[in-house]
């Protein structure tokens, strides 16, 4: 468990210093950047910087943390940063944090000058197993989740599992929901092993596995022609959830607590629509609703939640895709969804019973 190689660039496990310092001086880069929030910036920098040889040649630029930061206006104060600071096309950009800093840091440094190398160094579980492998960067836009992208490889990606330690439970298990997803869609075995496990003490081999399962997904395919529109099982609706709860919750939903929300609704769809099993179908609800709960959907919420998976970047033609299930592990691509069918799966959500433990 040391080291993964996908699209022309390595995956490291631990040992992230020692790696990093290597992959720096073979790079001869000018200058580096390390991009962070308050929070990466308190808790894991220290962690990173302490250990690399070359730790007076970097500049820190630092946003603020949380889903509001990947927007275009954030992305032009890095871009002005980037020029205060005299970096030129040699130089590199390490994106250290969860997937708000690798999805921007990502975007940032694949646009500036017209591209410069960025590494990402994830500290989130949500980052480690999805964000931060597979070369999609982007922004937010009209509170449209990255709407705005490119699909730009970086150099390097480094998994350190200690930086887990520094996240709240809540946020590791908006990760979990993610290699939850890369069961239901490519690895039943898988699934079978991350429900078996202790889900609060996650052994660092169960993350292997599911960036594994990730990267020969999206080596496979690797500008979402075809295989990798697997990944977006549960995104379609949940993506629209998460934009709902970030504009009208005090305490929005995280990432994977919405994914989990898309996946019981596309669930449903996949009972309907693609063959999967009422047991199969039961089986992924109750697992995901006693792991998550539920969040409080209002009938007059559905025009709205609808209009926004109208927009979602997925859809081709006007007609709204979905990855479905056909059995676990099994994944389908390209099923169009009507508003009716999306509202039924939305109004079979809303209708479970689930009471708090």
């Amino acid at each position: 468990m040391n080291t993964l190689q996908s699209i022309d660039y390595p995956i490291y496990f631990n040992n992230i210093s020692a790696e990093l310092n290597r992959f720096i001086k073979q790079g001869n880069y000018s200058r580096f950047f390390v991009l962070t929030d308050e929070h990466t910036a308190k808790y894991c920098l220290p962690l990173l910087i302490e250990n690399l040889d070359d730790n007076d040649n970097y500049d820190l630029i630092e946003i603020n943390a949380g889903e509001e930061s990947k927007s275009i206006d954030f992305c032009v104060g890095i871009w002005k940063m980037l020029i205060d600071f005299g970096a030129d096309r040699n130089s590199l950009l390490i994106n250290l944090g969860g997937g708000v800093i690798t999805d921007l840091g990502g975007f940032a440094a694949s646009t500036y000058k017209r591209g410069i190398d960025f590494v990402h160094v994830p500290t989130t579980l949500l980052a480690q197993v999805d964000a931060s492998v597979g070369g999609k960067n982007g922004i937010d836009i009209f509170n449209l989740k990255n709407i705005i992208g490119t699909f730009t490889q970086p150099k390097a990606v480094f998994i350190e599992h200690r930086f887990l330690s520094t996240l709240p439970a809540r946020q590791v298990k908006s990760g979990l929901a993610e290699m939850l997803k890369h069961g239901l869609i490519a690895d039943a075995a898988y699934w079978q092993k991350l429900k078996q496990s202790d889900l609060e003490n996650l052994n660092p081999e169960l993350i292997y596995d599911s960036i594994a399962i990730k990267n020969d997904v999206v080596i496979a395919d690797p500008k979402e022609r075809g295989l990798r529109k697997i990944l977006n099982f549960g995104h379609t609706i949940g993506h629209a959830i998460e934009s709902y709860s970030l504009n009208n919750d005090e305490n929005p939903l995280t990432h994977g607590e919405a994914v989990v929300a898309g996946m019981i609704c596309e669930t449903y769809l996949s009972h309907q629509k693609c063959g999967l099993s009422l047991t199969a179908m039961q089986e992924i609800i109750d697992t995901l609703l006693g792991l998550y709960g539920k969040y409080p959907l209002d009938e007059s919420t559905f025009g709205q939640l609808n209009d926004t998976m109208r927009k979602d970047k997925k859809n081709q033609g006007g007609k709204i895709n979905c990855s479905l299930l056909s059995n676990i592990g099994q994944c389908e691509i390209d099923n169009v969804c009507t508003d009716e069918e999306l509202c039924d799966s939305l109004k079979y959500y809303a209708s479970l019973e689930f009471e708090k433990a």
